[in-house]
């Protein structure tokens, strides 16, 4: 089908949209996204995104994670930075150190590390190998 001038002129990329990394996909390598991004696969590599990332519960990251918020079902094997809230829910399983705004865990999540918390515990850094900066609120 072809599209007219007009119609090819006004067309813009879709906002909101997702990534899906599917069941049966092994990726590796490092992903850099403004976007959502949803694993159901397995990511061998570091994930850097200013958006909400979901690793379902198939979902396999094998690397560090840091976003905006996660929503985490399966298992991730790196330290998880979220600049808002974690979720882990189901039979989640994480190896690695978490800094988080806000967490939430399920009673049958399995987490294996250390956990830092606070409303501006994790400033976003560019570089996913740079330790977070942890600051508290002057009264």
């Amino acid at each position: 089908m072809l599209f007219s001038k007009k119609a090819r002129e006004n067309a813009s990329p879709v906002n909101g949209s997702t990534t899906i990394i599917g069941t049966g996909v092994t990726l590796t390598g490092d992903i850099n996204s403004t976007a959502d991004i949803r694993i159901d696969g397995t990511l061998k590599g570091n994930i850097v995104s200013s958006a909400r990332i979901l690793v379902g519960a198939g979902g396999v990251i094998e690397g560090d994670l840091q976003c905006n918020q996660a929503d985490v079902m399966g298992k991730i094997k790196g330290n998880i930075k979220t600049k808002e809230i974690l979720s882990l829910r189901g039979d989640a399983m994480i190896t690695g150190d978490i800094f988080a705004a806000k967490l939430q865990v399920e009673p049958t999540v399995n987490f294996n590390g250390r956990c830092f918390m606070s409303s501006n515990v994790v400033e976003m850094v560019k570089e996913t190998n740079e330790k977070p900066i942890i600051s508290a609120k002057a009264k």
